[in-house]
């Protein structure tokens, strides 16, 4: 198996399999697939517990359905394009070796990789709308190709030592690194900082990749130009208690995950 990472802005990953070879994808994420390549659909991964295997993927974010894709009587290459700008990373998993990633993370890996939930909280269902903060485990062996949206920034934490971070930042980081929801220290800093009320504090020891370009901050700046009623013309409409609500509400929609 050999593998390439093509473009930078919206990288493609490309995968030369051997015969027998093969990767696994959640459904609906290949780009392109030479003709010697057969995929089948399911919704179990190797050693991943059947079907509630699959219904713990989906608690943590990921989709219920799998597709492996296999080379048959001939090399043959499948494509994974990012969805978003970003990074497409690979990491080697094992024993010592395990992560954690945030809930769209997961682009590609070989069949002995397992995808679970990793860490899931509410935090409120009338401020995620019911979808909390998700994270999802990859362990078992093999390569995993992870996706991380905008720039990549790699710190280690030393034993002990804590960086807190926006959720929505939070692309990856080892299984070492112990990981807790906290809220922004004072009433005034929550509601008219602008940053939001939760944040992820992340504990070393163990190294995490941070995003630059969160998914929520991605579809908060599109959705002025995609002519909803709702966007620039709900706070003239509703007066002082709409902007007051306005702006709270973008303080939500700026940091969810």
């Amino acid at each position: 198996m050999q593998s390439r990472i093509v473009g930078t802005t919206m990288p493609v990953l490309e995968v030369m399999l051997q015969p027998g070879e093969a990767l696994i994808s959640e459904a609906g994420e290949l780009s392109w697939m030479t003709q010697s390549i057969n995929m089948t659909t399911h919704t179990q991964m190797a050693g991943g517990g059947g079907f509630f295997g699959a219904l713990k993927r989906v608690a943590g974010g990921g989709t219920l359905f799998m597709t492996e894709y296999t080379a048959y009587g001939a090399p043959g290459e499948v494509a994974f394009a990012t969805k978003v700008p970003g990074h497409i990373m690979p990491v080697e998993i094992g024993p010592g070796h395990e992560y954690l990633i945030h809930r769209h993370g997961f682009l590609c890996a070989t069949p002995q990789v397992q995808l679970s939930v990793g860490f899931q909280q509410s935090l409120g269902a009338g401020i995620f709308g019911g979808d909390g903060f998700l994270l999802q485990k990859i362990n078992g062996y093999g390569t995993c190709w992870l996706e991380l949206s905008g720039e990549v920034v790699v710190r280690d934490l030393a034993p002990g030592e804590t960086l807190r971070v926006h959720p929505g930042h939070v692309g990856a980081f080892q299984a070492s690194v112990s990981f807790q929801i906290t809220t922004i220290p004072g009433i005034k800093n929550m509601i008219f900082g602008g940053d939001g009320i939760f944040m992820a504090a992340l504990t070393g020891p163990g190294r995490i990749w941070l995003q630059t370009l969160p998914l929520a901050n991605l579809a908060h700046q599109l959705q002025r130009y995609m002519g909803n009623e709702r966007g620039g013309s709900r706070v003239r409409d509703l007066g002082a208690a709409g902007i007051v609500g306005g702006i709270v509400g973008s303080m939500f929609d700026n940091n969810g995950s």
